[in-house]
């Protein structure tokens, strides 16, 4: 076509998009080290799953199509664009396999046709979602609108090329015959060139055909009345318009939230591979982490000590990569229960609001000495020399006489408001909505972290419970000695009795203290007798799993709690008992599951809804006993997306004779929105009067069930009061799936029982008869 300007055009495109990405590229090594090489077969596989097969782009459709649709365009026009290029430079380039005339080529070409037409649906999706039905979760802006009409435009060219190369290819003879020359030779010329990946003897479709080319046809086609002038005109600009437009586009991509197209692949690549419900340890031991606590609280910049995450540097460079790679679908806080119920917070400005503040300070940030500490000019003058760390480099300069060249700001309050921190649940809606695989809850607990440990700052309901966790291992500040008082006449043995007892059953705080909750232990502890299972309790020794305090940022009280624990559990252990845990509490069940390893503790840890479906499909359970009544479940986010418990309690209602299992509509299981408890929640006053418990319970009684069935007691204190808010508690009972169970089998009663109410249908049909 014309090598000078191709390749003019191709060398000066991707040094610019080289220097966008170098810079991007050094901006990211501002962040802390963190090693996301290890699994690499589980982290290839997540590619194929989340990047390729974009598994959870259907949680939205139609776009999610739409959008799997547009990612095997550009995947198989990856190829045609070089195809193209090549043709800039060689007329005939074919790529050597992908000519019309050989087997391959014909094949690709229908692929490459049909996707074309596919990715054109898919954007017209996405145009109708942006202009004539916009999302309020979505950023609308003018970029989306500009880069949607790039790949629009980018196929339509595409397809307007080949059908002028068709139809040149089809009329060559006629137009530029010897004897009877329709075009100019100038226009001869470039026929031969546009024409010139067509060999002779190749069969050109100057009408419809399906195959190889159907939308190439299709143009050509259109294009048969045309003359050999417009055919020409037609062809090169088909063919510059789309050369071009990938250029431009691939230059926009490190400026715009498009970026994830180039880095969603690897950010799904480096996401984290531990369990969900595990945080990272601020040190390696409790020991470490209050050496390092003194030694920061000794520095004359606190802040700068890296305890949990107060300024930008100090985030890793997997989270920078996080902070390119949002697509701003709104899809995390469309979900999140903080944000659907008004609170300041939302997942995705979150980290939109992060993500401004590093570009904002870029220039400071990619400057020579903050990446690699070396010598420069204006450092040399204040008697900075060699290399060091931004850290060093930072100290340095605060500690001269001449003014800071640039400061450092301190996230929250300046970027983040502290109330965007403290809305969060924990609940991990967001995480498991974003369909690159971006994590929320660990920034906002490590910003929580340095709050509560550095700045000494939190909410002030929370004093109470973290010294009643100190105290009295418990969030309520109850007596130690009352922890078993709810096994009262259930005759249930105490570990310290019969340390080899296979079986641990972990109460949690509240089913010890918590009065509505105690009937989850005792239900549970009557089907364990039942069933013959040979357990025991830990009274007194048990103490708090810490949970509310690592997720509300307190790292040194639960460092404290689990060491206690810990210890208690590998004692037994130790002595041929607790071979198995289990435990009614999916906060409880997540943290000795999931982070007690971390403290020494590893432990087959199974939620009470597990085992008991265990016992059910071993037939130690026989539920025989009609509970008549729909019955919707409420899934526990600790129990469901941090662990991927949600068919074990669901089966257990299937079991029992009688139980009508409905869903509610949309929220359930992965997208079952959160009671509102989680992230320390249970013991903080909601910002604003819109309750999250309250939109979940009203969501549960959408379904028309007259019983609410949950797996968390933290879940069952905020549904009671969501259904007493509404005065619905005389119509519908909230109970654990424990309780619905041992209300279907033949259980002994204990000496002194505690009664469970029948089911309110169960109860009406009774009157009846």
């Amino acid at each position: 076509m014309n090598p000078p300007v191709m390749i003019a055009l191709i060398a000066i495109a991707h040094a610019v998009f080289a220097w966008s990405a170098i810079r991007r590229w050094q901006l990211m090594q501002i962040g802390t080290s963190d090693n996301r090489f290890d699994k690499l077969e589980d982290r290839l596989l997540a590619v194929w799953n989340y990047a390729f097969k974009q598994q959870k782009m259907d949680y939205y459709q139609p776009a999610g199509w739409a959008h799997k649709l547009i990612f095997v365009g550009f995947l198989t026009l990856t190829l045609r664009t070089l195809v193209l290029w090549g043709r800039g430079i060689y007329p005939s380039w074919n790529l050597f396999i992908l000519g019309p005339s050989q087997p391959i080529g014909k094949v690709y070409e229908f692929a490459k046709d049909l996707v074309a037409i596919l990715t054109v649906t898919g954007v017209s999706v996405f145009f109708y979602f942006r202009v004539f039905r916009p999302q309020k979760r979505m950023t609308l802006n003018k970029e989306a609108i500009l880069i949607l009409g790039i790949i629009f435009t980018m196929m339509i060219t595409d397809m307007m090329y080949d059908g002028a190369s068709m139809a040149l290819a089809a009329r060559q003879g006629e137009f530029c015959a010897p004897d009877a020359m329709i075009a100019t030779v100038a226009q001869c010329q470039k026929i031969a060139t546009i024409t010139a990946p067509y060999p002779m003897g190749t069969e050109a479709h100057a009408s419809f055909s399906f195959f190889p080319s159907p939308a190439g046809s299709a143009f050509a086609a259109a294009f048969k009345s045309f003359g050999p002038g417009a055919l020409v005109a037609l062809a090169q600009i088909g063919f510059w318009t789309h050369s071009s437009l990938v250029l431009i586009f691939l230059n926009l991509l490190p400026h715009s939230k498009h970026f994830h197209v180039i880095t969603a692949i690897p950010n799904v690549f480096f996401k984290e591979m531990e369990p969900p419900g595990r945080l990272k340890p601020l040190a390696e031991n409790t020991e470490k982490l209050m050496e390092k606590l003194e030694a920061v609280s000794g520095m004359e910049d606190p802040l700068a000590g890296g305890i949990g995450l107060a300024r930008i540097d100090q985030f890793s460079w997997k989270a920078i990569l996080d902070f390119y790679t949002c697509t701003e679908c709104g899809r995390c806080s469309d979900n999140c229960p903080a944000h659907r119920t008004g609170k300041i917070l939302s997942p995705k400005h979150l980290t939109l609001a992060l993500r401004d503040h590093l570009y904002d300070n870029e220039p400071m940030w990619t400057a020579k000495e903050m990446r690699w500490g070396g010598k420069d000019p204006v450092l040399s003058e204040l008697g900075i020399e060699g290399e060091k760390s931004p850290e060093r480099v930072m100290e340095e300069i605060e500690g001269s006489h001449t003014a800071p060249a640039f400061t450092i700001t301190d996230l929250v309050p300046n970027i983040i408001h502290p109330d965007i921190l403290w809305a969060c649940t924990t609940c991990r809606a967001c995480e498991e909505q974003c369909p690159v695989m971006i994590s929320y809850v660990d920034k906002i607990v490590d910003m929580r972290r340095s709050l509560v440990m550095i700045k000494g700052e939190f909410p002030h309901e929370l004093a109470k419970p973290f010294q009643a966790m100190e105290v009295n291992g418990n969030p309520w500040n109850l007596s130690r000695m009352d922890r078993s008082a709810w096994s009262d006449g259930l005759d249930i043995p105490m570990m310290s009795d019969k340390p080899n007892a296979e079986v641990l059953y972990w109460v949690g705080c509240a089913a010890s203290y918590d009065d509505r909750a105690k009937k989850i232990a005792r239900s549970t502890a009557k089907l364990l007798k039942a069933a013959g299972v040979d357990f025991a309790i830990l009274g007194q020794e048990e103490t708090c799993t810490g949970d509310p305090a690592r997720r509300a940022g307190n790292e040194v009280l639960f460092a404290m709690l689990a060491d206690t624990n810990a210890a208690v559990l590998n004692q037994y252990k130790e002595a041929g008992g607790a071979k198995t845990v289990i435990t009614a509490c999916p906060h409880c069940f997540n943290t000795i599951k999931n982070e007690y390893p971390d403290f020494g503790a590893k432990l087959e840890v199974v939620h009470h809804t597990d085992f008991l479906m265990g016992l059910l499909a071993m037939g130690k359970l026989k539920p025989t006993k009609p509970v008549t009544g729909k019955v919707v479940y409420h899934d526990s986010c600790y129990l469901g997306r941090y662990n991927g418990v949600y068919e074990s309690p669901r089966e257990i209602l299937r079991a029992i004779p009688g139980v009508e299992l409905v869903e509610p509509e949309y929220w359930n299981k992965q997208r079952g929105l959160c009671c509102g408890a989680g992230g320390a929640q249970m013991w903080m006053e909601e910002q604003n009067t819109t309750r999250v418990n309250v939109k979940r319970t009203l969501q549960l009684v959408d379904s028309g069930a007259k019983t609410i069935a949950s797996g968390c007691p933290f879940c069952m204190t905020m549904l009671t009061d969501g259904l007493k808010s509404q005065s619905l508690e005389e119509t519908i009972q909230q109970l654990d799936v424990a309780e619905i169970l041992e209300r279907s089998c033949v259980v002994e009663e204990a000496v002194a029982p505690t009664p469970v109410s029948p089911l309110p249908e169960e109860e009406a049909a009774a009157a009846e008869e």
